[in-house]
């Protein structure tokens, strides 16, 4: 088979190191790739949609998997199934669920899913009135793309209305800011679950921790993702009971009673509260850094889920009860500006799984290229030790300007 691997980040190289052993892949290529997949098969360099499917005819793709949101909420899907290509994601449709927030909101409140209140706004002085007579603190969110950063908690006034009028007037992150969804905070922990779907039904990976906020201790902007830990210790059966009967069944009914079937990965944003388990958000892909724990856990081969999947087939997810920590490792200054072009050093040394995300190969170096550098993967009996092993590795790997979070997976 020759798979084409869309996205260039960490969950992309993940995926790659997942599959690289599979006798039945004689070839992978990456759209754009990343250090990591450039050793295991071939970047290319093909961004849009038209230019991804004449790719893939071209070099006769057997199995296209898409990793980030973008192209799919694009139509990637559609295009390809016009042409008879096989492709594992949601069609655009599907897709909305992640590329709106408002209509994702709708969706979770219309099909009776348990989620946070909330009111969508189209205008900027109406939400100016509206946040004038909440009590705070306020989540208040762009509807549309704004990768992983567009989701501000606001703890007063002043800040509601310098959020909104830098999403809605200064635009800052473009057309995804000109709708707003406004929600009540909930306090609690968050947590993640990726589900694989095969068209009518939903299969469920283990919960992960994911670690969002730039600074330890949870301050600072929201990111990306600065690392994860699979399973989520805090999320109980108690709380899984929850979520199944009162996120995941009516989420599933909603899908078949608005005709939205698809063949792909839907993610399920988590917060536990003492009142329960609420919906924050939909992603309808694999997450990032969720990915880089969920995989090396995942005991099933890869490529069958994701056939059985495409071929509709019922699959039984096998997990290994070992735990697994991701460090990602940042540029200085993220998600703000940063600086790249800097050298990666001491790699090698390295007795975690590395997975590059924004780096590039120059030669026999490594440069980094984007603000999510790389991340650090360990697996082990337990946390402390999958943490130790990852954190030893960040102090002997270095580059300038480099910083990461220091209380991943410290419970």
């Amino acid at each position: 088979m020759r798979i084409l691997i869309v996205g260039n980040g960490g969950r992309e190289s993940a995926l790659a190191m997942k599959l690289k052993d599979d006798s039945r892949i004689t070839k992978m290529f990456f759209a754009k790739g990343t250090a990591t997949t450039d050793k295991l098969g071939q970047n290319v360099y093909e961004e849009t949609v038209e230019g991804l499917r004449n790719f893939a005819i071209k070099e006769r793709i057997d199995l296209t998997i898409v990793g980030p949101e973008a192209p799919l909420v694009e139509g990637i899907v559609d295009e390809f199934k016009k042409h008879d290509l096989k492709i594992f994601g949601p069609r655009k449709r599907a897709a909305e669920l992640e590329g709106s927030k408002a209509f994702s909101k709708k969706f979770m409140q219309t099909n009776n899913i348990k989620t946070a209140k909330a009111v969508v706004f189209d205008a900027y002085q109406d939400a100016i009135d509206y946040v004038r007579t909440q009590k705070f603190p306020l989540v208040i969110k762009a509807s549309g793309l704004a990768g992983g950063k567009g989701v501000v908690i606001a703890d007063n006034l002043v800040e509601a209305e310098s959020t909104i009028h830098r999403f809605m007037i200064d635009r800052i992150y473009g057309d995804a800011g000109i709708q707003l969804v406004i929600e009540e905070y909930l306090k609690g922990f968050e947590t993640s679950i990726i589900a694989f779907s095969n068209g009518s039904k939903l299969f469920p990976c283990i919960p992960v921790k994911d670690y969002k906020k730039a600074g330890s201790g949870d301050k600072g902007p929201n990111t990306g993702g600065m690392g994860s830990v699979a399973p989520c210790p805090d999320f109980t059966e108690e709380n899984y009971r929850d979520f199944e009967a009162n996120i995941l069944t009516p989420t599933l009914a909603g899908l078949h009673a608005n005709n939205i079937n698809f063949k792909g990965f839907i993610f399920f944003g988590l917060m536990v509260t003492n009142d329960g388990t609420y919906l924050l958000e939909y992603n309808m892909r694999l997450g990032d850094p969720e990915t880089q724990v969920i995989l090396p856990l995942l005991e099933n081969n890869l490529l069958d889920v994701i056939n059985d999947c495409l071929d509709g087939k019922d699959v039984e997810l096998k997990f290994s009860d070992k735990k697994a920590v991701c460090l990602v490792m940042c540029s200085g200054g993220y998600p703000a500006k940063i600086q790249t072009g800097f050298e990666i050093k001491n790699l090698e040394k390295a007795h975690s799984q590395v997975l590059f995300a924004g780096a590039r190969n120059s030669g026999n170096k490594v440069l980094t290229t984007g603000g999510r550098v790389l991340c650090l993967v360990a697996t082990a009996d337990s946390y402390e030790e999958a943490r130790k092993t990852v954190y030893a590795d960040a102090k002997t790997i270095n580059f300038d300007y480099e910083y990461y979070r220091d209380d991943i997976g410290k419970f």
